[in-house]
């Protein structure tokens, strides 16, 4: 369909003419499409989500279900218990019993020893223990406490006097090997089984028989120093004055029987010794000591004998007490076979 818009026709009829035409081109017709209807609010596009990375999964590690167990020093002390009680002694068991010992009496140790005389006696009760045992132990830490005890009776009377011992009482390591010297003797001899189990009883009592003498000689001495009415020498029986070397009172002698007496129990008690290897440890201990006093009394601080000073003395006391402690039981023994 063709039209022809006039030329004479005004401006609005010539739009609506246009119009016309166009519908007619495009063949727009009312009946032939639906009106189209929009949305009054705006559309809104969905933003489609960004692609992720792919999600690695693990697969879960469940705890394993543990017993709760509460903080226990059982093992330390258990441990610590089979090293005191392991029998024979080793090497590690003496060291570690000698050392929490020595740590536990540090105070007593500190009255009666300086501390160059604490570590030698530190080395002593190492080997003792590792001889003897907890009970051979027992028997040296006993002569220390008694005669450290008798050492400080009147210390004040002593030194007013001059003849107390030197540092109040507190020995050096010179003091303690000389008072242990024999008792090392016998307990190398015994870790070494010289002689086999024959001779371990003989290295037993000579080792306690030295304990005896030296604590018999030191409780004789401080108790006739500071309770002996009267004092004698005893090579001619001349009063002297206390602290003379080589010089006794009836009451230091007696007080240095009934250690002596009271020692050897304690070893018989702990099964060092027997009873009657007890009464040869008395008899020898107070035979040595009437020897030391004679040596003291001849020859010690004598011209030509400067060397025979008071710890060598003690290592001469505490020998003659051990041997004649072996020769006693050895002649006792022959007599009874």
């Amino acid at each position: 369909m063709k039209y022809q818009i006039p030329a004479a026709a005004s401006r609005s009829t010539r739009k609506n003419s246009l119009k016309m035409a166009l519908s007619a081109l495009l063949c727009v017709n009312s009946t032939s499409f639906p009106p189209l209807h929009f949305p009054k609010s705006p559309v809104r596009l969905k933003k489609s989500p960004a692609p992720s990375s792919p999600r690695l999964s693990f697969p879960k590690i469940l705890p394993l279900p543990l017993r709760p167990q509460a903080f226990s020093i059982q093992g330390p002390l258990s441990e610590a218990m089979n090293l005191i009680q392991s029998s024979p002694p080793t090497w590690r068991s003496a060291f570690f019993n000698n050392l929490l010992i020595f740590i536990l009496g540090s105070p007593i140790l500190a009255s009666g020893l300086s501390f160059s005389g604490i570590c030698a006696a530190f080395l002593l009760g190492t080997l003792t223990w590792r001889a003897f045992g907890p009970s051979g132990f027992l028997l040296v830490a006993s002569y220390f406490v008694i005669g450290t005890a008798a050492t400080k009776v009147k210390m004040a009377q002593k030194e007013a006097q001059g003849v107390a011992e030197k540092r109040k009482g507190r020995r050096g390591p010179g003091s303690v090997i000389g008072s242990s010297a024999a008792g090392c003797v016998c307990a190398l001899l015994l870790i070494n089984k010289i002689g086999g189990e024959a001779f371990s009883r003989l290295w037993e009592l000579g080792f306690v028989a030295s304990f005896c003498t030296k604590l018999s000689d030191t409780v004789s001495s401080e108790i006739g120093k500071a309770y002996g009415k009267i004092t004698y020498l005893v090579t001619t029986f001349k009063v002297v004055p206390r602290g003379t070397e080589g010089a006794v009172s009836v009451e230091g002698t007696l007080a240095g029987l009934l250690a002596s007496v009271l020692l050897a129990s304690i070893g018989c008690f702990m099964g060092e010794i027997r009873a009657a290897e007890a009464v040869i440890c008395v008899i020898a201990s107070q035979i040595a000591n009437f020897g030391e006093s004679i040596i003291g009394a001849l020859f010690q601080e004598k011209e030509g004998f400067q060397w025979l000073n008071n710890d060598v003395v003690n290592v001469l006391n505490i020998s003659m007490g051990s041997i004649l402690a072996v020769l006693m039981r050895q002649v006792m023994l022959q007599n009874l076979h």
